[in-house]
């Protein structure tokens, strides 16, 4: 891994972008490397936009903010719209195929994931899309480990829902 991985999470309010943001920047901790995570969203909580953003770094993180990322994961397509000027040129894209049926011209790698459509099909509730794109990004980057990722799983969600949002990282990983 570079020195300094810069990761944006977009998506609507009630997506679980900001949890998801939050379990990747613990995360990146636990495999003993420096984090910063930062959220915004709307002032209605389900619904208007939301972004999560995530610094990762084998040193000091010496300026907090996202400038251009190095990961873009959009969960909808008014999010990738949105935010895809700010990805690197030759930077990686994940979208969740399920809302984001076309993806304009760019130059960074694509990934497509029906995070969406999975966790509905398997758990019957799209809750758990932000966990299964966890998964994938892990998959697709391996910017932290999936034994990290547990780990920060199991003290990030209410503890009935631990065993589903593991099984749903695990579904990413597949992709």
């Amino acid at each position: 891994m570079k020195n300094r991985v810069e990761v944006r999470i977009a998506g609507y309010g009630g997506q679980g972008v900001v949890l998801a943001g939050q379990i990747l920047g613990k995360a990146a901790v636990y495999d003993g490397k420096n984090a910063l995570q930062t959220q915004s969203y709307g002032a209605e909580a389900r619904g208007s936009a939301a972004r999560s953003e995530v610094i990762i770094s084998d040193g000091k993180i010496n300026f907090p903010a996202v400038r251009k990322c190095d990961i873009l994961v959009a969960m909808n397509h008014e999010s990738l719209n949105k935010h895809l000027e700010a990805l690197k040129e030759n930077g990686i894209l994940i979208v969740d195929s399920t809302y984001v049926k076309e993806i304009p011209e760019t130059k960074a790698k694509v990934y497509k994931v029906p995070a969406t459509e999975t966790a509905q099909k398997t758990f019957g509730a799209s809750l758990y899309a932000n966990m299964v794109m966890l998964g994938a990004l892990a998959k697709i980057t391996n910017l932290v480990s999936v034994e990290a990722l547990e780990k920060a799983i199991k003290e990030s969600v209410p503890p009935k829902t631990v065993e589903t949002n593991i099984t749903a990282l695990k579904k990413g990983l597949q992709f």
